[in-house]
């Protein structure tokens, strides 16, 4: 996934299903400048990882 995406799906209201190494996440932050995003892994509000975009996917 590239950046803009990225800031699409975090913005967007509707949930947009993103996969992490094949784990789902809920995108909770994207720095746009450096190309990475915080995101949540599960439904751990706690479990938190900072990557780059690239590794996200989206679900079709």
């Amino acid at each position: 996934m590239d950046v803009k995406r990225a800031m699409d799906i975090y913005q967007d209201k509707s949930t947009i299903s993103v996969k992490l190494e094949g784990e789902p996440v809920w995108i909770e932050n994207v720095d746009e400048v450096n190309g990475m995003a915080t995101v949540q892994v599960g439904s751990r509000p706690a479990n938190t990882q900072t990557v780059k975009v690239e590794r996200l996917q989206e679900e079709h």
